[in-house]
This record gives structure tokens, C-alpha cells and sequence, in this order.
């Protein structure tokens, strides 16, 4: 049988199939120009390189030769990578739901026309009869029969779907008047999901939700100068980021979090590790370390940032997306141990302390097999083991770098070596972060090479490409790009300056207003104008797996406007939030990226411009940025740094000096850091 259409993708989730018996397609022309010639519905299965499922499917069926061989006769058959196509996975998601009133997930399996409506889906659909669902090969002939029998009641089902997918669009938000009244929703609804016990917003599965993590942060500190503080905001996050770090959901060997839990109690991962999940949490670990001064959430944070680099870099310094949760065929199997392999690598008293530590002095927890996860504090093991606390410390961290050593050399999970633009600004902005808040110059360093990477290589003519891999970059980028690296560039200027890095953020933010920035009725769509044209063009404002992208645009554009006195991009901001005011006071808890970029819009937000020398400049900010602050800016910009004019005006002195902004209006120069910090009312630790 003839290869696929598949061997010249850059995806590696597309490479994985294209020895199928499958006639595959990559979405384009020629799979769409077939089937409206052979009057053939399409088969449309979307999904990524670590998906679990997905892989079972594939064994399943796309492996085998009776089902390709249905398929083939009776579909155009076209693969797709949610990564690098979120445009067609946003569209049938909602379309699958839509029609079948069920839950969404990957794989995604679509029936569409050769005009590329769908009249059916699913997600998984097993070889044989099991779990409530038909055999896919007996699914497959009623879906074709339907096609070709029914074709009057699809085009009333088309219709009914194009209005729903229409009237999804939020309504202008004319007449609104922001206020916060948001916040308390948001505040309202976190305390009602909250699990008090192992902390998390959601039963099993049990999923990060960074978002929710960040505004109970910034509730406590909206709060924090009160009579009465909101601790048990700070408790909700500082709760939940600690039993993460504890359980299973994170490498407790390797570093780096799991992309969520199966169970409640953060446990046993589905254990394929992405890279936009890691990106958000370590931002939150880092900020909740400055908060709070917990040791536990600067080691999490340095090991996750170490897991980073060693694991998940490019030789060229840009981020892949994903390691597998499967290695040779099991799902786990990298990350789980046996007993007996644990006491063959460790001294006896090595094993004591790390069995009491991980459970492995417990029951099995994974298909007989144990999956690390702490079981015990070190002051238990120590009293326990009659043992200082250091030195059980101590042969804990000697049992785990043995541990890690000799994992390395099992068969890894596959690791997907494609670079999503947005997925890198996630990892971009929280390494700027870390280094702040560790004192690690070596993180700044990196975020500021794939900054490089992103400009030289997704950068083409005054518009990004989506994802990069094998020397090829390609596919118009997403709102998501757009705004998630504009504000990650803003990050990392407060970080280390550079009048580069502030150029290409405002050319992504006139970009963003140009190509995606609904005029009518405010907000972003997700495709720029000039994109391919689908049967929808959405417009979301709710955060997924990433972040919203309408979100971090009013952001973003909030403190780009007030850095550069530029009052078109705060416009544009509160357009974005008039038209996402329905959603925020309907479902605060899905669109905690928008309630946050609310704040920043209401508040007083403050920017702090320091100019002198650039060690001093330097200096200045490291003082400064010690205490947690999410509505202040700070940055540290050299005399002789090239500005635009509103910066500019904020000239240089013969001596290090600041200037404190709060809105559009700011001091006369600050000329000592005693001056500042009275200025800021802070007491420096």
C-alpha cells in the first residue's frame, strides 16, 4: 500500500501516522478539493503527540488494515495537530459538543461535508463494541449511509449549527460600565469549588487551573494593606500549590508538572508533561515564593525551571512542547518503580528515608508498580528514623539523584519537538519571573535567547508563524501568539532591558489591532483577518489549556498603553472587556485571565522607570521587586537605551532616578531608593 500524504509535516503527532494504511490528508486544498469532487464526507481526527487515547486509537484502528480500508473506500480522510491548527480544533470541539451533547477531548473524531460542516462526532470510538460505544468500523458504514441518505436533514442540521456557532459571538458590550464587581464573583465561586482538604478548584480529574491559582493571589494582596486581610485567599493558593508539589502530579525526581490528575488527590497523573502547563506554574510557584517566603514553592520553582532547560530546550535555545505520556507502549512506565528496583540502587538507609518519604513502605498505587508521591514530612521520617532532620535530608536527596540517574537510562517517552510560538512565550514569561524572584540570571538568559529564536525564525515580514520545526516554520499565527508573547516580552523587560525586545512588542500589538480586533464590537477574534477562511471564525474569551488569548490582550494593552502613553492600546483594552462582560459576570471561574486583565485596567496600576547606570538602574530594581506587587511594573532602563518618546521624556539624571507613574500621571524624578521606596510605601525585607 502507497504512503500517505503525511511524510512531509512537521508535525511529529502527523510523522506518527503516516505509515498508517490510512490515506491521510494534511488539512489543505487537496483533501478539501477531493471530497467535494467525489461528493465523499471527510473524516476528521484531530489530535497531539501525547495523547494517550489517541495513541490507543491509532493501534486500534489507523493501524489496521480491514478499518483503513473502510476508511479509505468511504471517507477523505484528514489528520490534524490541535497544536498547530487550534483554529480547527476550537471550531469542532464546540461543533462535537454541539451535536452530540457531550463532553469534548482528543482524539476528536468528526464527520464533516465535503464543505466542512460536520453532522457527527465523538472523540475515541473503540475497534470493538465496549464501553457503551459500536465497533468504529460499523460506525463508520451508518455514518457513510447517513451521508448519502439523509442529505436534506444535514443541511437543516448545518443550518441550526452555523446559528448556534454564530450566536456563541458575545453581544457588544454597549451602555457597560466596568466595575469590580467581577473580582467578588470570581472570589465567590473560587471558595465554592474550593476542595478544602487537598486544595484544587475541581473533583477528579483534578486539573492545575494556574489561573485561578494567580487571582487568589492577587485577591489576598488587592486586600493585604485591610484591617482584614483575605487569608483565605492566600490559603486557597498556597494550599493547592502545595499539595501539587507534593503529590504525583509532579516529577518528584525529574522536576515539572503533569498535565492533571486522575484522581482528587493529585496522585497518579495522566503523565504526559506539556509545556504550557509548566510555563504557567512556574510562574505561580515563583510569585507565591516572593509572596509568602515558602521554601517549598522556590525549590518547586527551581527544579521546575531546571527540568526546563535540561529536558525540554532546543539546542538553539527555543522550547519543544511536549513529552509523551506513554514509553513502549505503557502509559507511566518511564516514571513508575518497583520495590525491588528502588533497594537494589540505594544504600539501606537511603531506602528507610525514601520509602517513608514516597510511599514505597505502602501499598502499590499504580498497577501494582509505586508512582512517587510524598507521604511524609522530613521532621516525621527524622523522628521516625531517630535521625537529624538534615541528615534524612540529606540521603532523600542523594536516594533521588540515584533515582533520576539510573531512570534516565530507561526507553524515554517520545518528546515532540515542534516550537508553538505561544507555548514558548508562556515558558518566556515565567523564566523572566524565576529570575527575578530566585536570583538566577541563567533564566533570564534563556528566555531572552528564545526570544531571539521566536524574532529570527517566526518573525516573516512584519508577521509571526505559529510553529517551527526541522528548519520550517510555517502556518499564520493565532491571537494567542500575538498577545502571550507581547506580554511575555513585557515580563522580561522588567527583568533585564532591552529597547529591542519593547520594539517587537509594540509591532505584535499593532499587528494584534490590525489583523484580530473585532472594531465592532470590541475583543479579539482568534484568526486574523486575512486567515483561511472556516465555517466560523471564533471569538472566546475563556481560558482552556493556554490561557485566554482576549485575556492577556487587555493585559497586555493596559500596560503597554500606560508604559508608552499610548491610549489607543487602552481603548482597545477596554473594548475587550466591555465585549467580555457577559461571560466574566455569568462565569467568572472561566475567565480568570479576563477578570485578572479587569484589575489591571481598574486599578491604579503602577510603573516604576528607573534610569542611571545599568548595574545601578539594575541594582535598584532587585531591590525593589522583593516584594510581591502584581499590579506594579518596574523596570530598569540604561541612559543610553534608544526609547520612544514617552519614555524618553523620562530623562536620565547624573545619578541613579526613578519615576513612579500611577496611571498616566507621574512624579518629578526620585533621586535616592530611600525616596522610592516611601514613594511606594514599602518596607524592604
Amino acid at each position: 500500500m502507497l504512503r500517505n500524504h503525511l511524510a512531509d509535516e512537521t508535525s511529529p503527532y502527523l510523522l506518527q501516522h503516516a505509515d498508517n494504511p490510512v490515506e491521510w490528508y494534511p488539512w489543505g486544498e487537496a483533501a478539501l478539493q477531493r471530497a467535494k469532487q467525489e461528493n465523499k464526507p471527510i473524516l476528521l481526527s484531530i489530535g497531539y503527540s501525547a495523547c494517550h487515547w489517541c495513541h490507543v486509537m491509532a493501534h486500534e484502528s489507523f493501524e489496521d488494515l480491514r478499518t483503513a480500508e473502510l476508511m479509505n473506500e468511504l471517507f477523505v480522510n484528514i489528520k490534524v495537530d490541535r497544536e498547530e491548527r487550534p483554529d480547527l480544533d476550537k471550531i469542532y470541539q464546540v461543533a462535537q459538543q454541539m451535536l452530540t451533547h457531550g463532553s469534548g477531548g482528543w482524539p476528536l473524531t468528526m464527520f464533516l461535508t465535503p464543505q466542512q460542516q460536520p453532522f457527527f462526532g465523538g472523540t475515541y470510538f473503540p475497534k470493538e463494541p465496549r464501553y457503551g460505544m459500536p465497533a468504529f468500523r460499523d460506525l463508520l458504514r451508518r455514518v457513510a449511509q447517513y451521508y448519502r441518505e439523509q442529505g436534506a436533514e444535514i443541511a437543516t442540521q448545518n443550518q441550526q449549527l452555523q446559528a448556534a456557532l454564530a450566536a456563541m459571538v458575545p453581544p457588544p458590550g454597549l451602555g457597560v460600565v466596568l466595575d469590580d464587581s467581577p473580582l467578588a464573583l470570581a472570589r465567590a465561586a473560587l471558595a465554592k469549588s474550593f476542595d478544602a482538604g487537598l486544595g484544587g478548584f475541581t473533583g477528579a480529574p483534578k486539573f492545575p487551573h494556574s489561573t485561578s491559582i494567580e487571582r487568589c493571589m492577587r485577591q489576598w494582596y488587592a486586600t493585604s494593606a485591610d484591617t482584614e486581610p483575605d487569608l483565605k485567599a492566600l490559603y486557597m493558593a498556597s494550599l493547592t500549590l502545595t499539595r501539587m508539589a507534593e503529590g504525583g502530579l509532579y516529577d518528584q525526581l525529574g522536576g515539572g508538572f503533569a498535565r492533571y490528575s486522575v484522581d482528587g488527590a493529585w496522585m497518579i497523573p495522566h503523565f504526559e508533561k506539556m509545556l504550557y502547563d509548566n510555563g504557567q506554574l512556574l510562574s505561580e510557584y515563583a510569585r507565591a515564593h516572593l509572596a509568602t517566603g515558602e521554601a517549598l514553592f522556590a525549590k518547586i520553582a527551581h527544579e521546575t525551571a531546571d527540568w526546563v532547560l535540561r529536558d525540554m530546550r532546543s539546542p538553539a535555545g527555543s522550547f519543544y512542547s511536549s513529552l509523551d505520556a506513554d514509553s513502549e507502549g505503557h502509559e507511566g512506565k518511564f516514571y513508575v518503580w518497583s520495590r525491588d528496583e528502588v533497594q537494589s540502587l540505594l544504600t539501606a538507609r537511603e531506602y528507610k528515608a525514601l520509602s517513608a518519604r514516597f510511599g514505597l513502605d505502602r501499598s502499590a498505587n499504580f498497577e501494582g508498580e509505586w508512582h512517587l508521591h510524598v507521604y511524609a514530612s522530613l521532621d516525621d521520617i527524622a523522628a521516625a528514623l531517630q535521625d537529624p532532620v538534615q541528615a534524612v535530608a540529606a540521603d532523600i536527596e542523594s536516594a533521588r539523584s540515584k533515582l533520576l540517574k539510573a531512570r534516565n537510562l530507561r526507553v524515554w517517552p517520545a518528546r515532540d519537538e515542534k516550537i508553538l510560538c505561544s507555548w514558548n512565550a508562556l515558558m518566556i514569561k515565567s523564566l523572566a519571573i524565576a529570575s527575578r524572584v530566585l536570583g538566577r540570571p541563567d533564566l533570564a538568559e534563556a528566555a531572552g535567547t528564545a526570544v531571539d529564536f521566536l524574532r529570527h525564525h517566526l518573525w516573516r515580514d512584519g508577521r509571526l508563524l505559529a510553529t517551527y520545526k526541522d528548519g520550517r516554520a510555517h502556518l499564520p499565527a493565532y491571537l494567542d501568539d500575538y498577545a502571550l508573547l507581547a506580554d511575555a516580552l513585557l515580563e522580561l523587560l522588567q527583568t533585564r532591558w532591552r529597547s529591542s525586545d519593547l520594539d517587537f512588542a509594540r509591532q505584535l500589538a499593532e499587528v494584534l489591532l490590525d489583523q484580530f480586533e473585532d472594531k465592532d464590537n470590541g475583543g479579539f477574534f482568534f484568526t486574523a483577518k486575512d486567515h483561511e477562511q472556516l465555517i466560523h471564525r471564533s471569538k472566546t474569551f475563556a481560558d482552556e489549556s493556554v490561557p485566554s488569548g482576549n485575556g492577556f490582550a487587555a493585559s497586555m494593552l493596559t500596560r503597554l498603553g500606560y508604559l508608552l502613553g499610548e491610549t489607543r492600546y487602552l481603548d482597545a483594552a477596554e473594548r475587550t472587556l466591555r465585549a467580555g462582560w457577559a461571560a466574566i459576570q455569568d462565569y467568572p471561574q472561566a475567565h480568570m485571565s479576563l477578570v485578572n486583565a479587569l484589575e489591571d485596567f481598574l486599578s491604579a496600576l503602577q510603573i516604576l522607570v528607573i534610569r542611571g547606570e545599568a548595574s545601578s538602574a539594575a541594582h535598584w530594581a532587585s531591590v525593589l521587586c522583593r516584594l510581591y506587587a502584581p499590579t506594579r511594573l518596574i523596570f530598569a532602563i540604561p541612559n543610553d537605551a534608544q526609547l520612544p518618546a514617552a519614555l524618553a521624556a523620562k530623562r536620565p539624571g547624573e545619578t541613579t532616578l526613578a519615576y513612579l507613574c500611577t496611571g498616566m500621571t507621574c512624579t518629578a524624578p526620585l533621586t535616592n531608593l530611600e525616596e522610592v521606596t516611601r514613594a511606594l510605601k514599602l518596607r524592604i525585607p
